[in-house]
């Protein structure tokens, strides 16, 4: 009786301590499909930084039916991808997101122009028809307008806006003078269609002074007041850097982990491997968020005339609570 006993008490306590010692669950929505533009996170599931660090992590793909702020919204996500941009228009409209970490330093947003249409810069803009993005990715854009002065209605005074889908069809069929592209992503599709890069003419928003932060990660605020999942968030931080910082110098091997996560066969490897070499571009050396990254992009949104992408100063959208507690 007393061996049965033992044995049940060895067993319970074993039970016990798997209990305590199974992995932190952690949720990642991405803002868009499976592509090196998010290859550090699936580097650092597939090189098993996340199980070094006490995380198991899921992986969602987004696509062009997914809002991540209305994912992590609707209790779906633990931590979400967003353009600052979208982040703070949701917050504004009632959504709490927090950025806890920027590891994109830069922008990679861009317009992209046939040079036969004559547009040789921004002065050329009105009476054009430009292709632009939605789903949160129009505020960069409309900002800009803002900026110059041109209405976005129309007119010889004004631009054409053609919400376009993501592809980059409306400048190879002449749709559009110029379409929004990313300088890892579509402006190669271009290329590829057979357009060489010197019939094309290029803005980049950073070039341009209106670029705003890409890539964040994002929290619901209330999550923050509970320390254990600041600490998972400092470890799944710590452990997404160290992805990224393999995926950056190992590119062709990063490109080959994405394309084996990309469960729609859809992706090449040749253009993987270019994505991942011009993301490794944009990534500062800390996921810190910068202040004044942060600033510039809230001055860009705020300027909006009378029509802002927000109508306020944020108050409280991010923190470093998160990025003090990894170590990177």
């Amino acid at each position: 009786m007393k061996k049965l006993f033992a044995t049940a008490l060895g067993l319970s306590f074993g039970l016990t301590s798997f209990s305590a010692m199974a992995a932190d669950e952690v949720t990642l929505q991405l803002k868009w499909v499976t592509q090196a533009q998010f290859a550090g996170y699936y580097v650092a599931l597939d090189k098993g930084f996340y199980e070094e660090a006490d995380l198991d992590v899921t992986i969602n793909p987004g696509g062009p039916d997914i809002a991540p702020p209305q994912v992590i919204a609707g209790g779906g996500a633990d931590v979400i991808i967003d353009w600052m941009p979208s982040a703070l228009a949701s917050r504004e409209k009632g959504v709490p997101l927090v950025n806890i970490a920027q590891p994109f330093a830069k922008s990679g947003m861009m317009l992209t122009c046939l040079k036969e249409t004559g547009v040789a810069s921004p002065d050329d803009f009105p009476g054009r028809t430009l292709g632009v993005w939605f789903f949160g990715n129009e505020y960069p854009f409309l900002s800009w307008m803002s900026k110059l002065g041109i209405p976005t209605d129309g007119g010889d005074k004004g631009v054409t806006v053609l919400k376009q889908g993501f592809n980059v069809d409306p400048l190879l069929q002449k749709q559009a003078d110029c379409i929004s592209t990313m300088t890892y992503n579509e402006y190669w599709q271009v290329i590829d269609a057979g357009i060489s890069a010197d019939d094309l003419k290029v803005f980049k928003y950073e070039d341009q002074g209106v670029a705003t932060l890409e890539d964040g990660l994002y929290v619901l605020e209330d999550n923050l007041k509970d320390p254990a999942f600041v600490d998972k968030m400092a470890r799944f931080v710590e452990a997404s850097m160290k992805g990224w910082m393999y995926a950056k110098e190992n590119p062709e091997e990063a490109a080959g982990i994405v394309l084996d996560n990309d469960a729609t066969g859809a992706q090449t490897e040749k253009h993987q491997v270019r994505m991942m070499t011009e993301i490794a571009k944009l990534l500062g050396d800390s996921a810190a968020l910068d202040e004044a990254a942060y600033q510039r992009t809230v001055d860009s949104l705020l300027s909006g005339g009378s029509d802002p992408v927000i109508t306020k100063e944020p108050e409280g959208a991010w923190t470093h609570v998160v990025t003090d507690k990894a170590s990177m």
